[in-house]
């Protein structure tokens, strides 16, 4: 069991060890986004993992992680081999799914977001943002894909 554990945890860091070797993040034209460099991110996001844990669905596990974001950061554009449960914390973030309009949440509000759905979460407030994301996801794949 314990082995277990360090293989996701393993897993998570090499997404966000892929992450933070991106070369460049675009900006996001269709919410109206600024671009944040590289680094703007890189420095402004931080992840902590709580759980994760094999499910009893054959091939699948679910991760729990608390995604700490500063004032005016947006996330890459990226998607997850399974869905996404996002709960906000604290302060405000809007999140963009591919296809939706944007969606502004505030602490106590929560969103989902289906499996492999292309999508940046931006904290536009003055303080830290913080959610807790919860995946069910797919065994063996990277947590995370950067999209164009």
């Amino acid at each position: 069991m314990r082995y277990t554990h360090l293989l996701a945890a393993s897993a998570v860091f090499a997404a966000f060890a892929g992450l933070a070797q991106a070369q460049e993040v675009k900006p996001h034209a269709e919410a109206g986004h600024e671009s944040h460099s590289n680094e703007s991110w890189k420095k402004g996001i931080q992840r902590t993992d709580l759980v994760s844990e094999d499910l009893d669905v054959p091939g699948h596990e679910v991760i729990q992680a608390r995604v700490d974001i500063a004032p005016g950061v947006s996330s890459p554009k990226h998607s997850h081999p399974g869905v996404e449960v996002a709960y906000v914390l604290e302060g405000t973030f809007e999140y963009q799914l591919e296809g939706q309009p944007p969606v502004t949440l505030k602490a106590g509000e929560s969103l989902y977001i289906p499996a492999g759905t292309p999508h940046v979460a931006t904290n536009h407030g003055e303080t830290k943002a913080s959610e807790l994301a919860t995946y069910i996801v797919r065994k063996g794949e990277p947590l995370l894909k950067l999209e164009k």
